[in-house]
């Protein structure tokens, strides 16, 4: 059996059912995001089975788009949760057949309190059609089922065009991606946005020595810090250079190397360093990357080291 070939042929249904969707969408798109956009409360999302589902992932999408949104199953809501439609909000009801039981008996109650009702169904003379203020098709001249009895191509429809009523939405209110962002504060796109250098820098029991330190003693900082790296200052307390592992190592090849020589004579001097504490992370992080080191310090306006910024720290805290 040439199941490459089977998988072609329902993606290729599926995809004639978003084409042909897309070729008869007309004003009830346009109308449906009005409705929305006009929403003192929340939009209501329901449906019953495979609607059910499709149904709450767009309901999360609306939410996470700027159109508060949740999702409420027909049975529930007849069994107390239909108190938690109130009379500013909307309800989007899914149903391929239109005339899912379950569906149809909270219509009337939607309807009794002049709730919008937007409709998705693939049959325009059915009951969720005609309660509806705006009907959106969802019909499909074949499932790729090959029982034709599955949603498979109709689910694929219903949540494309959940999808791109969102991202409407998110035209109509000219939703950024500082928006996005912050419905996703834990994600990794707010934490590129939000999280900065002030929060992730290492400001305490820096491993900090003079110019005059001899590498003996740096080493024993070096290991005391636990950053593989230390920090080295003139006597104003002004950074001159950084001395790292790999700089150690370094010098170890060296004929002359001696453990009583001051570490700065083995150190990086002018390292990368940053005064912007407000930096977001993830732009500290594209420096580190760029130059190709393990860590940023932080200076005041004196040069003056007051923090460290370690790749691992980045990498641990999720900036990307």
């Amino acid at each position: 059996m040439d199941f490459a070939a089977i998988a072609k042929e329902v993606l290729d249904i599926e995809a004639a059912a978003l084409e042909a969707s897309k070729n008869r969408i007309g004003k009830n798109i346009d109308e449906a995001v009005e409705i929305i956009y006009g929403l003192k409360g929340k939009l209501i999302v329901t449906g019953v089975g495979k609607s059910g589902l499709v149904g709450s992932k767009m309901a999360a999408t609306f939410a996470s788009t700027g159109t508060p949104s949740f999702f409420i199953h027909p049975t529930e809501a007849l069994h107390g949760d239909l108190g938690m439609i109130g009379k500013e909000d909307g309800v989007l009801a899914i149903s391929y057949s239109g005339e899912s039981e379950e569906l149809i008996k909270i219509l009337p109650h939607i309807k009794r309190f002049d709730i919008p009702l937007i409709g998705m169904t693939g049959n325009p003379d059915s009951t969720l059609a005609r309660y509806s203020d705006v009907n959106i098709s969802i019909a499909v001249e074949r499932e790729a089922c090959p029982l034709q009895a599955a949603p498979t191509a109709s689910t694929t429809l219903t949540m494309a065009l959940g999808d791109a009523l969102a991202v409407c939405l998110m035209k109509k209110r000219d939703f950024k991606v500082s928006d996005f962002a912050s419905f996703h504060p834990g994600g990794s796109l707010g934490k590129r946005l939000f999280v900065k250098v002030k929060d992730l820098m290492r400001s305490e029991n820096l491993p900090v020595i003079t110019d005059a330190t001899p590498l003996r003693e740096a080493i024993v900082t070096m290991s005391a810090g636990k950053l593989g790296n230390v920090l080295i200052t003139d006597k104003d307390g002004k950074l001159v250079g950084v001395l790292s592992d790999g700089d150690l190592r370094r010098a170890l090849m060296k004929e002359d190397f001696d453990l009583d020589t001051p570490a700065f004579a083995y150190a990086t001097k002018h390292p990368k360093t940053i005064q912007d504490t407000q930096m977001l992370a993830s732009d500290a992080l594209r420096k580190i990357e760029e130059h190709k080191i393990q860590m940023l310090v932080i200076t005041d306006s004196e040069n003056r080291p007051v923090g460290v910024l370690h790749i691992h720290d980045l990498v641990e805290a999720g900036i990307k």
